[in-house]
């Protein structure tokens, strides 16, 4: 039995069947990469410079920009490598630190959902009451807590996993991913396991509440409200709804695609189903968001038409 520590490289297994497809996936990657970047960086930037939107809608959205770029960022160049490359493999260093990108990405995204949704809760529920209760102080507590538990708890399933022995080094994956790494250990993955419940018990169970309660409290206003007040509800919550439907769905997708044998689906598919809620989601919502909220349509494209100008 060798110790994870010890072993310098995996082998990611499939990659094997693009053959000359490969030049292909790699022009669609990077041109969703460019897409990405640009669109999540455009919206970062007009929230940053525009003091009018300086609010906690706003900043909790902007937060949530950041870790879509931060989330593709830790996935997208080692994709573009990873296709032209002959030889598919992958450091142990590098692997879990993009195990701990992919996994932080993804319960930062849910978390930062959740606090949006409480968000619009009391700005629909409470409108004359938001001011002093989403406070400076309570949008910087929101945030910390949108980003610091995720982490510290991947931090900790990925430290587990390295004190496994492992068997093997081959990953039937096209990115690095904890659960495949754990299923190469000859040893006692028991603690493993019981922590992947609590964790994700609890990374789930809190953002699940959160959103139930925020949309059941939004639902009892719409019905009984002006209309208004359904409007404004509608107008603010559809994004919202929008990019916490495409994202439940996405990790839905993953879940199914690493618990489950999916030796009869086809690869091409396999590899679309493993990395939708890392390449749709992060150009997915800086759309949704930019095209449905009036305020930052016009602030994006009063931003592109001054740069255009000055280019002319």
């Amino acid at each position: 039995m060798v110790n994870s520590t010890h072993i310098s490289y995996f082998i990611l297994t499939a990659y094997s069947e693009t053959g000359f497809l490969k030049y292909l996936y790699f022009l669609i990657i990077l041109a969703l990469y460019i897409c990405i970047i640009g669109a999540n960086v455009l919206l970062i930037v007009v929230i940053c410079v525009n003091r009018s939107l300086h609010e906690p809608m706003y900043l909790f959205l902007c937060s949530l920009f950041v870790n879509e770029l931060y989330g593709s960022s830790g996935l997208f160049p080692f994709l573009l490598v990873q296709i032209l490359s002959d030889i598919h493999t992958v450091s142990a260093p590098l692997c879990f630190l993009q195990v701990f990108s992919v996994y932080s990405y993804a319960n930062v995204e849910f978390f930062n959902l959740a606090v949006m949704s409480y968000d619009r809760y009391l700005a629909i529920c409470y409108p004359l009451q938001y001011s002093s209760h989403m406070t400076y102080n309570m949008v910087v507590v929101l945030i910390a807590a949108i980003w610091f538990p995720p982490f510290f708890a991947v931090f900790v399933t990925i430290s587990l996993t390295l004190s496994l022995q492992l068997c093997g080094n081959i990953l039937n994956k096209v990115y690095c991913d904890n659960y495949s790494i754990v299923k190469l250990a000859c040893s006692d993955t028991t603690v493993n396991n019981i922590y992947g419940l609590i964790f994700t018990f609890i990374l789930v169970s809190c953002p699940v509440s959160l959103i139930v309660f925020s949309y059941m409290r939004i639902l009892r206003v719409c019905l009984s409200g002006c209309k208004q007040s359904k409007q404004k509800a509608l107008s603010t919550c559809t994004p919202h709804l929008a990019s916490l439907i495409n994202f439940s769905f996405a990790v839905f997708l993953g879940v199914i695609q690493g618990r489950f044998n999916m030796s009869g689906v086809p690869n091409t598919l396999r590899i679309f189903l493993s990395l939708y809620f890392l390449t749709c989601q992060p150009l997915f919502s800086p759309l949704m968001y930019g095209l449905n909220m009036s305020k930052i349509y016009i602030l994006c494209k009063d931003l592109l038409l001054a740069g255009v100008r000055n280019n002319l």
